[in-house]
């Protein structure tokens, strides 16, 4: 028998949105609201952050580009969003007892996709919005009458402890009870000592506590029709709603602009290694078919090729089109180059080291030894030690600080540049198997034939434009920038070398 098509599942269906706010939020908002044209209502969890009621942040939302094309497609889209104040953090996600009774009785699917991603978050925040929010929204959902699914975004990566990871719950030190009960019962103090005891082999507090919000989503599964997505390192889009569009400065993609830039010219990383990462727009479509899939599947007469557990769909490149960091790095930079910024600091030129005490030294040579002079310059000067890229507020920052928030960035990925995984996705081929010809096309996820190539080319444009805020009209005065700098550059080499011939000349001198 036929069963309804992603489209018609969620035609008159009422969808609770978390993480509405952040990158994966916005592109699944746009995309449900734009593909699924008869869904009933979209209600979206958003919180006050820096002061900002969470109504402007609201409007602020839909201010995005992303938006402009369902804007034009459904000029009242607005009218199937509701707002629902809330707050992750918070017992029972901060929900007033009204929003609550709304959601039970209205709600027919959850996607749960807030979460927080700095992988230096403390463990108790880390713990209450991962993993605490996640029990607590499972528990809400039980109350949902009319629930058909529940999709909780996770990472690739949450197990990462472990060299093959496929798609199947495993182990870890605490249940989320437990986790939630001892952080519960801690000082701060306390806490930070025993944060890498916690740990055990994790990296960070982000995989840690995802991995444990699984084992959560787990042992909800025998009262909920409930599926994981794990995607891997999440890139700009690849086909919609804009080509290489992304909103934020988070691991890889902060480390390729400030490259770009000419800001990072040290990075840790093994170039030989497989680096696997997925467009974001490709991963919001696998989540859309997964809720669809596990709500459909009660209605279905056929046995499909899934077993009884909840399924966990790994959204991830390496089975298909494989890719090492080193070709990344240089087929990126190279189509990056094709549209240089006027926002270029200097001109890009970079080092790749595997070995920590190797990374160090070059690090300090290359990024804070010029940092430190470049401030001490500064101050001779009678100037404020800053570099401002205009027009681009958020990297305006002391030299010295800058050298620490690149130090940062790279304590952040170096853990998962320096390794490689095995990962199986059958769950995942599977999936895309199942939907229909009209759901393969409006819902692609298919990563068997991805083009690298065609993908750098929009991708360089798209950080251009979105993430550094460049329009393409200003590549001839990037151009100018990029040869002036280039010039610079090879001079002050030149300089530094025959300077360099010198001392050794006058050392050898001395000695003989």
């Amino acid at each position: 028998m036929d069963h309804p098509g992603i489209e018609e599942f969620f035609a008159g269906a009422n969808v609770f949105l978390t993480g509405a706010t952040g990158l994966m939020g916005k592109l699944a908002m746009e995309k449900l609201l734009r593909s699924c044209g008869d869904l009933k209502k979209l209600y979206v969890l958003v919180r006050v952050k820096k002061g900002k009621a969470v109504e402007d942040r609201f409007v602020e939302l839909f201010e995005n580009v992303i938006f402009d094309q369902l804007k034009k497609e459904q000029p009242d889209f607005l009218s199937k969003v509701v707002l629902i104040h809330g707050d992750c953090v918070q017992p029972n996600l901060g929900l007033s007892e009204d929003d609550r009774i709304m959601l039970r009785a209205k709600v027919n699917c959850v996607l749960h996709f807030a979460a927080t991603v700095r992988f230096d978050q403390t463990i108790r925040t880390a713990t209450y919005i991962n993993v605490r929010a996640t029990r607590d929204l499972l528990r809400l959902a039980t109350e949902m009458p009319n629930l058909k699914s529940f999709v909780y975004m996770s990472t690739a990566y949450s197990h990462c402890v472990r060299s093959s990871i496929g798609e199947e719950f495993y182990e870890t030190p605490f249940t989320g009870e437990k986790l939630i009960t001892l952080i519960d019962s801690c000082s701060e103090d306390f806490l930070d000592k025993i944060t890498p005891t916690l740990l055990e082999s994790w990296p960070n507090t982000y995989s840690f506590t995802k991995a444990v919000a699984e084992e959560v989503v787990q042992s909800f599964s025998d009262r909920l029709s409930v599926a994981i997505v794990r995607p891997s390192i999440v890139l700009p889009t690849a086909r919609e709603p804009l080509l290489g569009w992304t909103d934020n400065m988070y691991g890889i993609i902060g480390l390729v602009v400030g490259i770009c830039l000419g800001l990072i010219r040290v990075a840790r990383i093994k170039i030989d290694c497989l680096a696997d990462m997925v467009p974001a727009d490709y991963c919001i479509n696998n989540a859309i078919a997964a809720a669809w899939y596990v709500g459909e599947k009660k209605n279905r007469e056929v046995v499909d090729n899934f077993d009884n557990r909840p399924p966990i769909f790994n959204f991830v490149i390496t089975p298909h089109a494989p890719i090492t960091w080193g070709n990344f790095s240089k087929w990126m930079y190279g189509h990056l180059r094709k549209v240089p910024t006027k926002y270029l600091v200097w001109y890009p030129c970079y080092f790749f080291a595997e070995n920590y005490y190797t990374y160090m030294l070059l690090n300090i040579l290359f990024h804070h030894i010029p940092a430190h002079l470049a401030d001490f310059v500064m101050l001779c000067l009678g100037r404020q030690p800053s570099s401002a890229i205009p027009g681009f507020s958020h990297l305006n920052y002391r030299p010295v600080d800058g050298a620490r928030k690149i130090d940062k960035v790279m304590n952040a990925i170096s853990y998962f540049s320096t390794r490689e995984w095995t990962f199986s996705d059958q769950n995942t081929q599977e999936l895309y198997r199942q939907l229909n010809d009209t759901d393969k096309e409006k819902f692609f996820f298919d990563l068997s034939n991805f083009d690298w190539n065609q993908y750098f080319y929009s991708g360089a444009e798209g950080a251009r434009v979105y993430i550094l805020k460049d329009p393409l009209e200003t590549i001839p005065e990037g151009e100018k920038r990029y040869r002036k700098l280039q010039i610079y550059h090879f001079a002050l080499v030149t300089v530094l070398c025959l300077g360099l011939l010198w001392l050794c000349y006058f050392i050898i001198k001395l000695l003989f």
